[in-house]
């Protein structure tokens, strides 16, 4: 198929139509409406459900119920909605039914604004809600592969009856590129033998829950649903890699960040220095060895961000903090400039490269001083 200008909001609509989404439960924020208002022309078209719910509280719940029956079912908001959302989603983690939520980030805490940022990575990929879970989580850093995510969302929501949520930001949301859209998928509901939705043959009554009264059943329930997540570790693993074949030093930064890095990084590149970029497409699960592979022969990691540093911790964890660790971050709603990353690479080269166990507080001191 040829390529289109697609906005990437309306690309994750109709990426997730051609996917076989068969119900939509949804609540309008900025900036991720256009998701809703094209999914609310074309789901009925199509003659799918389509819901805009009372609020978020209540989309959520309906995409709960929905996921019981073994639908292909999705929802997506923008961080205050979902911070609302967590309770529903700790029912369907917990129930361990499949499901797609898109979270086109804005900036935060609380309201916040509506620009971009991606301040949301502990509440998607620590499991915002109560009680041990693990979703799978998809970082896109352009419109093709918000489509391309979106597909992939509902292939291993289905696959492993996980929650999955494909984390953008409202630059992603918002942004006009040429993309390539899916064909369209038959329309097929499939009689998965764990759903519920009737059944006339004598087999046994099927009923889902994420309540356990006793103890022992919900501890077999957690320990059922770790070792389904060690399953989705083995296998389902992403990243991207450029010219880190040689790098000296590595830059790590996910979604928008680490597109604006890949800009920085081949300045440098141009300029005979060896920079190398890691992208990972799946925070979680966190594609932690190949980092540790990448680390081992590194002088120094510049992480980047648009937060305060979240991603960051995870990188420390993962490399063990044995080597020196920088970090560059725009909390708020900034999308950092090309340039800002290519000052913060070269301070790095510049440096002494010490080990700074707190990268974050060095940080913080250079944006607003000392005091």
């Amino acid at each position: 198929m040829a390529k289109e200008l697609i906005k990437g909001n309306v690309a994750i609509a109709e990426a997730a139509i051609r996917a076989g989404l068969e119900a939509y439960f949804g609540y309008p924020i900025t900036p991720q409406t256009e998701v809703l208002e094209h999914l609310s022309r074309r789901m009925p078209e199509l003659g799918r459900a389509f819901v805009q719910a009372e609020s978020e509280v209540a989309a959520i719940n309906m995409v709960y119920g929905a996921a019981c029956t073994g639908a292909r079912v999705m929802s997506t908001s923008s961080s205050p909605g979902v911070s609302l959302m967590q309770e529903g989603i700790s029912y369907i983690a917990g129930t361990e039914v499949p499901a797609v939520l898109v979270n086109v980030m804005r900036g935060g805490p609380g309201l916040g604004n509506i620009a971009p940022a991606q301040s949301d990575y502990y509440q998607a990929v620590k499991g915002g809600g109560h009680g041990d879970y693990n979703p799978i989580v998809l970082a896109p850093a352009s419109v093709q592969e918000a489509i391309d995510m979106t597909v992939l969302a509902f292939d291993l929501a289905e696959k492993y009856r996980n929650l999955v949520f494909v984390l953008a930001d409202g630059s992603i949301g918002q942004m006009m590129e040429p993309a390539e859209l899916p064909e369209m998928r038959p329309l097929e509901h499939k009689a998965h033998d764990w759903a519920v939705g009737g059944d006339k043959t004598g087999r046994e009554r099927r009923v889902l829950s994420s309540i356990y009264l006793e103890p022992y059943d919900e501890e077999v329930a957690n320990l059922r649903m770790l070792k389904n997540w060690y399953r989705i570790k083995e296998n389902e693993v992403r990243f991207k890699e450029y010219t880190t074949e040689d790098a000296e030093y590595l830059v790590v930064g996910f979604g928008t960040s680490g597109r604006v890095a890949l800009s920085a990084v081949r300045k440098f590149r141009e300029k005979g220095i060896k920079v190398g970029l890691f992208r990972p497409i799946t925070l979680s699960p966190f594609p932690e060895d190949r980092l540790r592979e990448l680390a081992e022969k590194t002088r120094g990691i510049l992480v980047v961000e648009m937060n305060m540093g979240q991603m960051l911790d995870d990188v420390m964890m993962y490399t063990g903090n044995k080597l020196p660790i920088q970090f560059y971050g725009r909390p708020g709603g900034f999308v950092p400039f090309p340039e800002e990353i290519e000052h913060e690479i070269q301070r790095m080269i510049n440096s002494d490269l010490k080990i700074d166990h707190d990268p974050r507080k060095s940080w913080l001191k250079r944006m607003v001083g000392e005091n």
